[in-house]
C-alpha cells in the first residue's frame, strides 16, 4: 500500500465547508444527515499487521435524497506498538493482556 495524506486534507476541507460554526450550545449537532445535499464523512483506523495500521476515510455524497457517490481512501500508517493493560471479563475476573495501541482521531474545523 502506498502512503499518501491527500485524502485526509480533503476530509478536513470538506468538514470545514460542512460545519459553519461550533459553540458551547451544541446547536450544530444532529442525529440525522440532511440527504437533500450534504457530504457524510467517517474516519476509522484498522490494524493491518504488527507493523501497519490503515486509515480509512469514507465519504457519502447526498443529492436530492439519493446517494450520488461514495468515495473511500485507504492510507497505510505505522503501527503504534503494543500496550500492556488489565482486562476484566463479565464475571469480574481480571487478567494482564497485551493489546495494540490505537490512534486518536482529531478533526479541526475552522
Amino acid at each position: 500500500m502506498k502512503c499518501t495524506f491527500k485524502p485526509l486534507l480533503l476530509l478536513l476541507l470538506i468538514s470545514s465547508i460542512a460545519v459553519v460554526s461550533c459553540n458551547d450550545e451544541k446547536e450544530d449537532l444532529t442525529n440525522a444527515v440532511n440527504k437533500e445535499g450534504s457530504v457524510e464523512s467517517s474516519v476509522t483506523v484498522e490494524h493491518l499487521d504488527s507493523l501497519h495500521d490503515v486509515l480509512i476515510t469514507h465519504h457519502k455524497v447526498w443529492n436530492n435524497s439519493t446517494e450520488f457517490k461514495t468515495i473511500e481512501y485507504r492510507d497505510t500508517l505505522p503501527a503504534l506498538g503494543i500496550h500492556n493493560t488489565v482486562a476484566e471479563n463479565q464475571d469480574g475476573d481480571t487478567k494482564n493482556v497485551s493489546v495494540k495501541k490505537d490512534y486518536e482521531i482529531f478533526i479541526t474545523v475552522k
